[in-house]
């Protein structure tokens, strides 16, 4: 296990990041011209972003940015 400290404009730099990071691949998961195995890496790393968003967030901003849906429902319809 790893650990860090950061100070509170270091800690709303890291979320303001990983929240444009996290909004640009939803956006890009809803492209039915991206194919699946790409969206499945995508949604990987999407997974991993949430989980370090998770450690700095408050609970409300995590709402926010959950997954609702996964990409396999989105191509099924």
């Amino acid at each position: 296990m790893l650990g860090f400290l950061i100070d509170d404009r270091e800690k709303q730099e890291i979320e303001y990041l990983l929240k444009r990071e996290m909004d640009e691949i939803l956006f890009d998961l809803k492209d039915a011209r991206i194919e699946y195995i790409v969206k499945r890496a995508m949604d990987e790393r999407y997974a991993i972003l949430f989980s370090l968003f998770r450690r700095i967030a408050s609970h409300k901003e995590c709402l926010k940015y959950m997954k609702r849906s996964s990409f396999k429902d989105e191509s099924n319809q």
